[in-house]
């Protein structure tokens, strides 16, 4: 019997490309999709219900980690053996999904990034932002002695193991290198795989200059509070 799986697409305020990055799975691959509007004030909601998309409409913006638990807790309640997150702004490119659940499938893995550093692609962050992963890739490697060259990358796929544990718990905001840490530390296997990424393809990245020190100084504090702890 064929595995299921599920892609899950956080979404808020993406009314500028929701369309079209739905769109691009579809016509990538027949997986099963569920888009989670995070209380959307744009059209979102509006454009989701219009083209019949699959989608949850939270009440309130619970921000990418409550969007995120309630699209696990979805993907476990429907039985899916894997789930993805996919970005809904665009930047993460459907063409890579294949080989996402080909490596998990294959291997004892419990959790596949795709990286935009594990091999050379044609990536280009801004400089701040390349400061920030490498600062994350040191940092973890630190506490965990696990290299994961891009460990903000939001475009992963777990297995069920995992999916049960996140829909109990995931954090709240910035979770993707909290998750890292905490999965490290209860042994899960962990791999990285190239990907592709694109350019935003339509409204604001939420990761503000101020946001972005703001991110680097909880995450560590959290985790490091979780090693001790």
């Amino acid at each position: 019997m064929s595995a299921k799986v599920i892609v899950i697409i956080p979404a808020y305020n993406e009314e500028d490309s929701i369309e079209q990055t739905v769109r691009n799975i579809k016509a990538a691959t027949n997986i099963d999709y569920i888009v989670v509007n995070d209380g959307s004030k744009d059209r979102t909601r509006e454009l989701l219900d219009k083209n019949k998309f699959n989608h949850i409409d939270l009440p309130i913006n619970l921000g990418i980690g409550g969007a995120m638990q309630t699209g696990y807790q979805y993907a476990l309640d429907h039985n899916y053996d894997y789930a993805i997150q996919l970005d809904a702004d665009g930047q993460h490119n459907p063409a890579d999904l294949m080989n996402l659940i080909d490596e998990i499938r294959t291997t004892d893995n419990d959790m596949v990034i795709g990286s935009r550093f594990v091999e050379q692609s044609a990536y280009k962050g801004t400089l701040s932002r390349r400061i920030g992963i490498y600062y994350f890739y040191r940092f973890i490697h630190l506490l965990t002695k696990m290299k994961i060259t891009d460990p903000t990358s939001g475009y992963r796929i777990v297995n069920r193991k995992i999916i049960e544990s996140f829909s109990k718990y995931y954090p709240t905001d910035y979770p993707e290198v909290e998750v890292l840490v905490n999965l490290a530390r209860k042994n899960y296997k962990i791999k990285e795989i190239k990907v592709e990424m694109n350019q935003r393809q339509g409204g604001k990245s939420s990761i503000t200059p101020k946001k972005s020190i703001y991110y680097m100084f909880k995450v560590t504090y959290i985790s490091l509070v979780r090693s001790v702890f």
